[in-house]
């Protein structure tokens, strides 16, 4: 009974994660040569109707100065579990930042968006200063920027 048992659960186990496939995606951005101090940037996914999902990335170490990148700000109620080991320094102007992080293959070419807001200190908040649909189509190809990112690239 114990051998089965045992071999249901391997059985289980090998099966569910075949279900649970991620992928690498690394995240690219190039920010502008704007005058003033680092950048503050949240970079999440919202679903098809533009609603908060889940956080990727927060460039920008105190917290306190979150609020301004209002629209992550809104969909994560700010909450430190939607952040933690998900952030970093401020990005500097002119610079190029990358993050990796793992996405379910669900969530491709299935109405998802990837957003940024940036904000910079005694600058204008720029929220939505990226958007950009997660598919394979768009993987590699850079968008622009409204604010302060003069770039933004995923690749898969």
């Amino acid at each position: 009974m114990k051998k089965i048992v045992a071999s249901i659960f391997i059985i289980s186990a090998i099966a569910l994660s075949s279900f649970a496939q991620a992928r690498e995606i690394t995240l690219t951005t190039q920010m502008q040569n704007y005058s003033g101090d680092g950048a503050y940037l949240a970079i999440y996914l919202t679903d098809a109707e533009g609603n908060y999902q889940k956080t990727l990335w927060v460039a920008g170490k105190k917290s306190k100065y979150y609020k301004h990148l209002r629209d992550w700000a809104r969909g994560s109620a700010l909450k430190a579990s939607e952040y933690d080991g998900m952030s970093g320094a401020s990005i500097a102007k002119g610079t190029t930042f990358k993050a990796t992080v793992q996405l379910d293959d669900a969530l491709i070419d299935a109405g998802y968006e990837i957003r940024v807001d940036t904000a910079v200190e005694d600058k204008r908040d720029v929220p939505v200063d990226v958007r950009v649909p997660l598919t394979v189509a768009n993987s590699g190809k850079p968008t622009a920027g409204r604010g302060y990112i003069k770039a933004f690239t995923y690749a898969m």
